[in-house]
Order: C-alpha cells, then sequence, then structure tokens
C-alpha cells in the first residue's frame, strides 16, 4: 500500500508528506507541493488548493482498488499550519520560520545552561548552522523564554529583553519537528529574504 500511495502521489507531481492508517478505516494522506528550493522575490509561495486533494483522491481510489488494498475512507489534506518537518529538505524550506521541536533525549548537563537539563520541548526559529569554511554543518533553533506581551499590554522600553538561547541539533537527535501553528490575523508577513512588490 505505502508503494502504491507513493508512486500516485509522486506521478501526479506532489509531495508525499504523510500515510497514516487509523482505526475504523481511514486512510489519511497528506500531499504537499513540491519545493524547489527558493522564490523569486515577490513570489508567493504555492499552496494545496481543494482541487489538489480531490485530484489526488480520485487517482489513490482507482490506484488502491487495483492493488486490493482494504480501507473504509480516504481523506486527502494538505499538511496544514503545523506542518511536519521530517526530512533534510523541509528544514532547508522553512528555515527562518518558528517551529516546535521535541528531542528524542533530554539535553543533558552538558548542553544545559540556564535551561533545564531534562527539556525536550523548543519553540524557536530555525537557523542553519556553518562550519569554519561557511558550508552547511546542521541546525540550531533559538529561543527566548520571555512570554510574548499579551494583547493590549504595556512593555517597558526600559526592561532589558529577556536573553536569546540557542541549541544545536542534528536529524537523529529529534523525535519530532513541527511549524509552530502560529496564526496572524493582520495579514502575511513576507518570509525571510523575500522582497514585497511594490
Amino acid at each position: 500500500m505505502q508503494q502504491t500511495v507513493e508512486t500516485t502521489v509522486a506521478g501526479l507531481g506532489y509531495d508525499l508528506i504523510e500515510i497514516e492508517r487509523s482505526a475504523g478505516g481511514l486512510l489519511r494522506v497528506t500531499i504537499d507541493l513540491p519545493w524547489n528550493g527558493s522564490l523569486a522575490p515577490g513570489q508567493p509561495e504555492a499552496f494545496v488548493t481543494v482541487e489538489d486533494c480531490e485530484t489526488v483522491t480520485r487517482q489513490l481510489q482507482y490506484a488502491l482498488e487495483v492493488d486490493n488494498v482494504d480501507y473504509k475512507r480516504l481523506e486527502v489534506s494538505s499538511p496544514g499550519i503545523d506542518r511536519p518537518l521530517r526530512h533534510e529538505k523541509d528544514f532547508e524550506r522553512f528555515q527562518g520560520e518558528v517551529i516546535d521541536l521535541t528531542l528524542k533525549a533530554p539535553m543533558g548537563e552538558a548542553a544545559a545552561g540556564q535551561v533545564s537539563a531534562n527539556r525536550k520541548k523548543f519553540r524557536g526559529t530555525l537557523e542553519r548552522v556553518a562550519d569554519a569554511q561557511g558550508q552547511a554543518a546542521g541546525w540550531r533553533i533559538v529561543w527566548s523564554d520571555e512570554p510574548a506581551p499579551k494583547p493590549g499590554q504595556k512593555v517597558s522600553r526600559k526592561r532589558a529583553p529577556a536573553p536569546l538561547q540557542a541549541l544545536d541539533f542534528t536529524l537523529d537527535e529529534l523525535r519530532e519537528a513541527r511549524l509552530a501553528p502560529i496564526v496572524d490575523f493582520k495579514g502575511r508577513k513576507p518570509r525571510t529574504g523575500t522582497a514585497m512588490p511594490e
């Protein structure tokens, strides 16, 4: 079944993000548009549409029937605002974004400074780490433990902000990483490094 879904989704020009079987015979397939490595300045990122999901659903229903795969209901969807990050290309695509990250094991005493040594969960900005020659060497999450101000709350300009903290990690150390589901109702901001059209 895995191979059938992968082949069908890729054949239609989409990336397969996740396949999940749930109780009651539900087969959930998550797709995304392929990422080409960068966006032209001012070009908005394309997202999966309802029509994309319908196209994949129709083709998967046919392919799964031919392969005699047992399921009761098929659900095809986009990854949503809390998209899982699993592969190196996912991290490359979303560097500069806020992510939620869970480690397989606690940081340990060696990595812990002001942070609890048994902490596993973090929310912060994803950054690329470079070696001495400027080559990509790994990943880092940067965060501040200062709580965000509440709407309407006055923040003193005299108060020093909490210091930023950083943790370097490899993909092997991760249990899970996802885009942080942050919704801005004031409008989309340009992605890091993307110029707004004039």
